[in-house]
């Protein structure tokens, strides 16, 4: 494919009102600018016949990648595994997402997570509920999270929002992440997999882990049996990036055997999560549906993002949240 970075039209399929509307017309001006429902089969595919941008609600599928003229992708969502198809790399696609319109949102509800796993939310409700007084046998000698070891995987924007908050809490900071880099005042320790450095070296030093990476090949099962043995039996793990990060039933057994004191998670390998999932009676273990609470500003952080791309592309300049070939995601495609 040809690098042409000419707008001539633009597909946009994202659900916003007209205002909203507007600042991606006057963005992408003078290109046409075609609006579809994500179901209005018939009108998107008569303008892929001539689109060369897309701005999608979800993620592409095969009419995208087999559209001629077709060279920039945005999908309006964070987690781009989905669309990280190895045949989109072969064709020369660029392919760029969202993500960072919710980080702070994202960050708390890894902290949500932590809390009431530290302060065993759930038993203080049952216990409350009972009416009773001091029911948690050596309560008052658990620790808090001040002091402890917060381990981050993956440094985008939702990991570097759960660092910041790691460091408001009092926590020692270690980050790893897939590149290196200087670390803000707020990381104690980054590690980097560019230079040698592994999850087990965050896993030994980290007392509660949360993981913000992206899904990729090497990403897929992070988190497996011998990551789980390797834990301190006193630490626990959460996961805000996607299901198959970590692989579940090898974190039912940790759980059931006792290896790690606790985990949660708001994303799972199938989702709606099944009602036979082990996970749903797993000890120690907090579930939410694969939602958080919303930003405020959400789609305008999302409008902001795509209109700064719309200005790099035609620039030729690498686009904010741009996928590469390191990001393709095979294994588990149905994930």
């Amino acid at each position: 494919m040809t690098d042409n970075r000419t707008i001539s039209t633009v597909l946009a399929t994202v659900p916003f009102t007209e205002d909203e509307l507007e600042q991606l017309r006057t963005a992408f001006a003078p290109a046409e600018f075609v609006w579809a429902a994500s179901d209005d089969s018939e009108l998107i595919a008569a303008t892929l016949e001539r689109a060369d941008v897309a701005v999608l609600e979800g993620d592409l599928d095969d009419r995208h990648i087999a559209a001629p003229h077709l060279q920039w992708i945005h999908c309006d969502h964070s987690g781009l595994n989905k669309s990280a198809r190895p045949e989109v790399f072969e064709k020369g696609l660029i392919v760029s997402g969202s993500a960072g319109r919710s980080a702070p949102a994202l960050a708390q509800h890894g902290f949500y997570f932590a809390l009431s796993l530290t302060y065993k939310a759930r038993e203080l409700l049952r216990d409350q509920a009972a009416r009773t007084w001091r029911g948690i046998p050596d309560y008052f000698y658990r620790p808090a999270l001040w002091g402890q070891t917060l381990g981050v995987v993956g440094f985008g924007a939702t990991g570097q929002e759960m660092a910041k908050l790691g460091c408001a809490f009092g926590m020692r900071v270690v980050v790893l992440r897939r590149k290196g880099g200087d670390a803000p005042d707020y990381v104690d320790e980054m590690l980097a997999t560019s230079e040698g450095d592994s999850v087990e070296d965050l896993i030994d030093r980290a007392d509660v882990i949360m993981l913000a990476t992206q899904l990729t090949d090497e990403t897929h099962h992070l988190f497996g049996a011998a990551q789980f043995d390797r834990m301190k039996q006193s630490a626990i793990l959460i996961n805000i990036s996607r299901g198959p990060v970590v692989d579940e039933a090898a974190l039912v057994e940790a759980l059931e055997q006792g290896k790690i004191a606790g985990a949660a998670s708001d994303v799972f390998s199938a989702e709606p999560l099944p009602s036979d999932s082990a996970l749903w009676d797993a000890p120690n273990f907090y579930l939410t549906p694969h939602m958080t609470p919303r930003m405020p500003d959400k789609t305008q952080r999302s409008i902001d993002i795509i209109v700064e791309n719309a200005r790099r592309y035609r620039a030729g300049e690498p686009l904010l949240n741009q996928l590469s070939e390191a990001d393709a995601y095979r294994a588990g495609r149905a994930s």
